[in-house]
């Protein structure tokens, strides 16, 4: 067979070619990827302020690297950083210096030295939720985030989920609402999962009332659920940003006296489970709603929402 015969196949393998490394690329969420592409960055800057090797780089390396941080990162970033590390060299076809003994044993030395315990935001919880609310009018803001708020709390949704909301993602039925969630952080391949939210008690921090009222406002039957809102009412066609939630959470909660650097957008779905907690629901059917796969994340909710309920002390008669 000719060279010219083979041509079209070879150019068809490169086209497949493409198409697998964009495949590859798709595997990890680019929340991910940025992450990825930061912290290597970081490192190779580093190293050649030093005029040493990034990649590949030696244990040595990597050891004096995460010491030179450890006075002025969190130990979880420093960790994070030599994920990113060990990354870059697998992508490359190198042995991961990460793995070696030296390495981990100064890296283990770092946590305990400055400690491991993460810096958790404040859960807005119930009664937090309700004064967040009160704060909002009757403009098409204050409906937009009054709906924001009650839904991110209702069905403990990450900032991400709640602004990759579309308005047919959500359907009104006897019970509430039934929200499909097409897609978030612990499932990129978009299996989706539902979580119901049922009517309130109260009207006024109604969960499916507020979002009725959004949607009526908004005039909105497709496209993006939530979106931006100019000063003079405008409401926008555009997507609102993940960061626009947190700015919402915290402008409702500096309102009634919390101090905003002390909240962001996760704090909702933080705040669902530690209220859900503080009324005895079950890790089972707190899970079933904020669809936690790691029961251990889930129960440093629950710890701080159990405190005193069934509290020991509390039941010996003081």
């Amino acid at each position: 067979m000719s060279l010219v015969e083979w041509e079209p196949k070879a150019v068809a393998l490169a086209d497949v070619a493409d198409q697998a490394r964009s495949y590859a690329a798709a595997s990890r969420s680019e929340n991910t990827r940025r992450a990825y592409r930061a912290d290597w960055e970081h490192f190779a800057a580093w190293c050649e302020r030093r005029n040493r090797s990034s990649l590949p780089a030696d244990p040595v390396t990597v050891a004096l690297y995460v010491t030179d941080m450890a006075d002025t990162f969190k130990p979880s970033t420093i960790s994070r950083r030599m994920v990113s590390i060990a990354q870059a060299h697998k992508v490359a076809g190198h042995s991961s210096p990460t793995t070696d003994k030296r390495v981990r044993l100064v890296n283990a030395g770092i946590r305990r030295v400055h400690g491991v315990a993460p810096s958790q935001v404040r859960p807005v919880v119930t009664e937090d939720l309700r004064r967040m609310v009160a704060t909002c009018g009757h403009d098409p803001a204050d409906i937009r985030d009054r709906a924001l708020l009650l839904l991110g709390f209702a069905a403990a949704l990450r900032r991400s989920e709640l602004v990759g909301l579309d308005a047919t993602d959500l359907e009104e039925t006897h019970d509430g609402l039934v929200i499909t969630v097409r897609r978030s952080k612990t499932d990129q391949e978009g299996v989706g999962r539902k979580i119901g939210v049922p009517y309130g008690s109260n009207p006024a921090t109604c969960p499916v009332r507020a979002w009725r009222s959004w949607i009526e406002t908004a005039t909105i039957s497709g496209g993006a659920l939530f979106r931006g809102v100019d000063r003079y009412g405008n409401i926008a066609e555009s997507r609102l940003s993940d960061r626009g939630v947190a700015l919402i959470v915290k402008r409702r909660a500096e309102a009634v006296g919390i101090d905003p650097d002390t909240v962001s957008g996760h704090s909702l779905r933080a705040g669902l489970a530690t209220s859900a907690a503080a009324a005895g629901v079950s890790e089972r059917a707190i899970a079933a709603t904020t669809g936690h796969k790691s029961m251990t994340v889930l129960r440093g909710y629950i710890r701080d929402g159990s405190l005193f309920p069934d509290n020991a002390a509390g039941a010996v008669g003081l």
